[in-house]
């Protein structure tokens, strides 16, 4: 299964190759404009506050590494979500592969294999325009890239099972509408989430992307986490685990094997 699933990496790879101008802006853009509007603006407000305060450290310095962990989120969302649509529906380019020796399990083992690269580099180009904001130090900031890619995987996993399962993308739209912005919003990245009601907090620690910003905060602040980081990682691991076979039961069913 290996060897096939490389191959199905491989091919996403040569695509990329003459697609990649179109994530370019979004790549490198996105955190730039990120760190730029909510870290250094919001954050000058936050830290004249009682925020910086509470919080301890310069505003900046917290939410940076929630933002990683939320790019990756939306990076692994992305790649879970409509090319996998696309491959079944539209351009059908899973039924072409699947007439090669590749099974489903290659094809979703290796489409998952190329999200995590393209998450590696991500979440590195996050990193070093962190570094240049000051908000964390290079080697600090790229030990953080690992959570990252599990938190991307943790959301790439079930959301290709689901885009599979889906007959319109209408669903997609809806997925994102009400499910992965408030976790942005509410999953720790902005503030910590004992500021959340208390009949929300419980459903806080059970989202994916706040164990994934407790990992990320504690590989670049140093921060105590809630739970043992262990914990944070298997929690991520079974996410990844459990989406990964949710997914070849859907691609199955909709694909015909």
């Amino acid at each position: 299964m290996a060897a096939a699933a490389i191959r199905v990496v491989e091919a996403h790879a040569r695509v990329y190759r003459r697609t990649w101008r179109g994530s370019v802006i979004s790549t490198f853009l996105s955190p730039v404009l990120y760190l730029l509007g909510m870290g250094v603006g919001l954050g000058t407000l936050v830290n004249r506050g009682a925020g910086s305060a509470s919080i301890g450290i310069p505003y900046l310095a917290y939410l940076a590494p929630g933002l990683l962990a939320a790019a990756a989120m939306q990076t692994g969302a992305g790649d879970g979500s409509w090319p996998v649509m696309a491959g079944i529906k539209w351009t059908k380019t899973y039924f072409a592969t699947l007439a090669t020796p590749i099974r489903i399990p290659d094809l979703v083992i290796g489409h998952l294999g190329w999200v995590g690269i393209r998450m590696i580099f991500v979440s590195t180009v996050f990193v070093l325009v962190m570094a240049a904001f000051g908000a964390v130090a290079v080697g600090v900031g790229l030990l953080a890239v690992f959570p990252a890619v599990l938190t991307g995987l943790a959301f790439a996993a079930p959301v290709s099972g689901y885009a599979a399962w889906l007959k319109r993308d209408t669903g997609l739209s809806n997925l994102f509408r009400f499910g992965i912005v408030p976790m942005f919003l509410f999953s720790g990245t902005f503030f910590p989430i004992t500021q959340l009601p208390g009949w929300m907090q419980p459903l806080a620690y059970a989202v994916p992307l706040w164990h994934g910003v407790e990992l990320t905060r504690a590989t670049t602040l140093g921060l105590a986490t809630t739970f043992s980081p262990f914990v944070h990682v298997a929690y991520l691991l079974a996410w990844i685990v459990g989406g990964t076979l949710v997914a070849i039961h859907t691609f199955t069913k909709k694909l015909g094997q």
